[in-house]
């Protein structure tokens, strides 16, 4: 028996089985190296092996932070019964869905053709070339839920395998011919149309407003009904109309742009709905998965690094247009605890925590009313248990999710004491119950860096690092932009993952495109070119490897990527942009700093055939449509010639920093280093009478240059 099949020893302190998910880096696939199952990892010795016995193939696909996953993993893969039907009949495969978005892409299609849905984890049975067959998600170890039984499951794809090939053999060959036809799809612009001549119409926008705002919850905020997620780029698209809306009133009696009250109004419904319930912990910081019910009460309780890093954004953007400081302390509060418990030591960012601890779900984040009175003093328990809602009966198994049951304005009145007394209260009340809950059983936590997921983190940090003035983002940012480069890069290529000091796995379109969008923001941040150099510099890798010019259209694997059954493209957006979207705002802003057009003229490929659907089906299209505002316009570009260090430069990058100018692509230098500048907006630029000057242009074509914070903000607003 080879070291890599599955085993069984007699020593007591090691455990009884082991596979060849050992070798592998994943905690996943870890999860899963001593089942009694003899999974392999997605790679040509299974496909031979798959070949050579004549067998078909079980996929399994499913993440570290998957609650049902989990279940799957106890019940099934651990059972040795189970075990032994998969080995005999079967050659499983185990793959980690946030290392192999192609490969859970691909085969997730073929689970929603089969059952009309999908989820995770993901099972999917394959002929040995990797044709899928038959699919479904979660199957229990007996029947119930209206399920079958995995064992039954098994043992009918057995049979149908053995005995019935030809049908196994025609639902496979449709599927080949599905995905044949969707590689082969093109995008087009319309007959005649050249892409420096396109322009997109404003009320294009409206018109995906007005059909998001009709999906839109007017009671709890957000999209839809339970279960409810957060749906950040949906919010962000919004914020970004708002911000075009009417004129208000400056305190001197000018006029100024203020956001659009009907859709500020219900942008912060959901802002302020989401902040205050259960999916937001009240104690760490964080947003969770998404929230089980339609009042975002009772979450998914595990955390992504994505939502944390597009949610941090929108409430980030939301104070900048309404100053609410509500809105910066849920930003700061979620950066602080990516930052705290989600931050490698060399700079990454990892990638998930679990719903999961001593075996409940949800166990580290809930409270009975007894936890909270011994962590607590008596003045900060009455005030915790009336904002937060806590009772003896709890809301959630016996026990307290925290949430905002009453505003401490309310509270406030209601105990007769002073508002800022409830606030000093319920901040102390933070630390204490931090400080208790870090006593308990954590949950589990998935310590891989993903380049994409760092990318939305990285852009997060650096805008609220210069928006906010917190010199510790600035410092994260800076650290996590150093570390991508040196960690996650190899020679011309990306790579998609990295643990341990390992990185493997070749990068997609979503981890070039994130890690450019995520370099440019630092650059605004710290001014330091290399960051622009480097972005810009990926940017043309991405065009030569995932730019398919002949079909216009972006691919989410490289060219020259391993073959699989299919080559992915996702054009609408999921839980995270897709790659398509994230490189088209990527290469706008390209444009605006550089003025090539082969930058925007790929863009306005993709974005104007595209541009009906989107308008029809705004929420499959959240930051492919911001993207599109971006094309709208005006995209400004601003050069400031001046250091933040004296006194009118740092005026002139304030005023830019505290407000949200969402079009604007930002570069700045010392008059002393415009000459030697490798940015293109820089060039030529000069001081004004020896005072930091700012130069407001589009597509290069500049206005009088400005010296003033008020005379560049009028120059934006014109």
């Amino acid at each position: 028996m080879s070291s890599h099949d599955v085993s069984t020893t007699s020593h007591d302190n090691e455990p009884k089985h082991t596979n060849r998910l050992a070798q592998e880096n994943s905690p996943y696939l870890l999860q899963h190296a001593h089942n009694p199952v003899d999974w392999y990892p997605w790679g040509p010795e299974a496909f031979e092996k798959a070949r050579a016995d004549d067998r078909p193939i079980l996929l399994s696909v499913g993440y570290a932070a998957c609650h049902w996953c989990h279940r799957q993993l106890a019940e099934s893969f651990e059972n040795e019964d189970t075990a032994r039907l998969m080995n005999e009949h079967f050659v499983s495969i185990k793959v980690d869905r946030e290392e192999r978005p192609d490969i859970d892409a691909l085969y997730m299609d073929a689970v929603q053709a089969l059952t009309g849905g999908g989820g995770w984890p993901m099972t999917v049975f394959l002929t040995p070339d990797r044709a899928p067959f038959y699919a479904g998600t979660y199957f229990p170890p007996q029947d119930r839920y209206g399920m079958p039984g995995f064992p039954r499951v098994l043992t009918s794809i057995a049979t149908l395998w053995q005995t019935r090939r030809e049908e196994v053999e025609r639902q496979a060959e449709e599927f080949r011919q599905f995905y044949q036809r969707q590689g082969a799809l093109r995008i087009e612009l319309p007959e005649g149309i050249q892409p420096e001549q396109v322009t997109v119409e404003l009320e294009l926008l409206s018109e995906a407003v007005e059909r998001l705002l009709g999906q839109m919850d007017m009671a709890h905020g957000g999209f839809g009904n339970a279960p409810k997620f957060p749906h950040p780029m949906g919010l962000e698209f919004l914020l970004r109309v708002a911000s075009r809306g009417g004129r208000g009133q400056r305190a001197n009696g000018e006029q100024e742009p203020a956001p659009d009250e009907r859709l500020m109004r219900l942008v912060r419904l959901t802002l302020d709905k989401m902040a205050g319930g259960g999916i937001y912990d009240q104690i760490g910081g964080g947003f969770h998965r998404y929230s089980t019910d339609a009042y975002w009460l009772v979450p998914h309780f595990e955390k992504m690094l994505y939502d944390n890093a597009l949610l941090a954004l929108v409430y980030l953007h939301a104070w900048q247009c309404t100053k609410d400081e509500e809105y910066r302390r849920i930003c700061e509060e979620t950066l602080d605890y990516v930052l705290r418990e989600m931050t490698d030591p060399a700079g990454g960012f990892y990638a998930t925590q679990d719903a999961d601890s001593e075996g409940e779900e949800g166990r580290f984040y809930v409270w009975t009313r007894e936890e909270l009175r011994a962590a607590l003093g008596e003045e900060e328990v009455r005030v915790a248990e009336r904002v937060w809602g806590v009772s003896d009966r709890g809301n959630f198994e016996g026990r307290n999710i925290l949430h905002v049951s009453q505003p401490p304005e309310e509270a406030a009145e209601a105990l007769n004491l002073p508002i800022e007394r409830v606030r000093e209260a319920l901040a102390q009340s933070r630390v204490k119950l931090r400080a208790a809950r870090i006593q308990r059983i954590w949950p589990a936590r998935d310590d891989k860096v993903l380049t994409a997921w760092n990318g939305l983190m990285l852009r997060a940090l650096a805008e609220a690092g210069r928006a906010l003035g917190r010199a510790d983002y600035r410092a994260a940012a800076v650290k996590n932009a150093n570390f991508l480069l040196e960690h996650l890069a190899r020679g011309e290529r990306l790579l998609r993952s990295w643990r341990n000091g390992t990185a493997k796995i070749d990068a997609y379109l979503e981890d070039y495109a994130a890690l450019i969008n995520g370099l440019l923001a630092t650059y605004e941040l710290a001014s330091d070119e290399r960051f622009f150099a480097a972005a810009r510099s990926w940017a043309d890798t991405l065009l030569e490897r995932f730019w398919e010019g002949e079909r216009t259209t972006f691919f989410d694997t490289a060219r020259d990527a391993e073959a699989l059954i299919g080559r992915p493209r996702e054009l609408t957006d999921n839980a995270t942009p897709s790659g398509t979207s994230l490189a088209v705002e990527a290469l706008l802003r390209l444009a605006a700093y550089t003025g090539e057009d082969r930058y925007r003229e790929v863009a306005v490929r993709v974005l104007v055939p595209l541009a009906p659907a989107m308008a029809q089906q705004p929420s499959a299209f959240g930051h492919l449509l911001c993207a599109l505002d971006d094309l709208v316009g005006p995209l400004y570009e601003v050069a400031i010639i001046g250091t933040e260090s004296d006194p009118h430069g740092a005026a002139l990058q304030q005023m830019l920093a505290s407000r949200y100018l969402p079009r604007l692509a930002l570069a700045a230098a010392p008059e002393s280093g415009v000459n030697a500048s490798s940015m293109p907006l820089l060039k030529g630029r000069t001081a004004i009478n020896e005072k930091p000057t700012a130069y407001v242009c589009r597509s290069f074509v500049c206005r009088q240059p400005v010296t003033l914070p008020e005379e560049l903000l009028a120059l934006l607003e014109g």
